[in-house]
């Protein structure tokens, strides 16, 4: 599967990557809203593979542009909302809302450029209006599958619950076996009573600065190919 991305600016990472395999596990279908689409790697793949309903949403035509494109180069349908989305009709309702969306501390040094920051710093979307405009346009027992700051876990799982969005679900990325986990994953729920599971954590590189079988094999199963251009 072929993506086109910026030359220079944002760029997808592993992390897209590694979202897209967690999110598999759970073998969507139905409706799928991606927030924060970026170029449109996470919600293009699981259309790909479990053909579902797909909408993208993103505040920054230039992104929705290059979302837009790739579903287009491989034939995929999708419909699009160019909106920031605190501001997303709250009629039509979703089976699943995934995202992976700006997390970085807004009091940390900024990058100046400003499709970078948009994409990454989380005063252009904050985590308590996130999660609430996600518990409005989720169904009864919808999903809400993301990935976000492991440093902000606490806050991210009373948020949540305070929404009655029960985390049933989380698993800590780590660089390295021996490294503090930058990035957390979870499943969150609506109108969920379970239980919650903490998966074993995915380790990205062994001790030789490999990338290890299980990251190998969600780099093989997602088969992207990315192309750098700019319009």
């Amino acid at each position: 599967m072929y993506l086109y991305q910026p030359s220079s600016g944002y760029a997808y990472n592993s992390d897209s990557i590694f979202l897209y395999d967690f999110i598999s596990s759970f073998k969507p279908k139905g409706s799928l809203l991606d927030v924060g689409c970026g170029v449109g790697i996470i919600s293009l793949l699981l259309t790909r593979d479990f053909k579902t309903e797909t909408t993208i949403v993103d505040k920054q035509k230039i992104m929705l542009k290059y979302a837009l494109h790739n579903y287009a180069l491989n034939k995929i349908q999708v419909h699009a909302k160019e909106q920031d989305f605190v501001n997303f009709s709250e009629k039509e309702k979703f089976d699943y809302v995934i995202s992976n969306p700006p997390f970085y501390d807004q009091q940390v040094t900024q990058s100046l450029n400003e499709h970078l920051n948009i994409a990454r710093y989380s005063q252009h979307l904050p985590m308590d209006l996130l999660i609430a405009k996600v518990k409005k346009i989720l169904k009864p027992r919808g999903r809400f599958i993301f990935c976000y700051d492991a440093k902000q876990v606490d806050k991210l799982l009373y948020c949540l619950i305070k929404n009655k969005l029960n985390p049933e679900q989380i698993r800590f990325v780590h660089s390295k076996l021996d490294r503090h986990s930058k990035l957390v994953m979870i499943s969150a729920r609506m109108n969920s009573k379970s239980m919650m599971k903490i998966d074993p954590p995915l380790i990205v590189f062994d001790d030789k600065s490999n990338y290890n079988t299980e990251a190998q094999h969600a780099f093989k199963k997602a088969g992207t190919n990315s192309i750098k251009g700019d319009y």
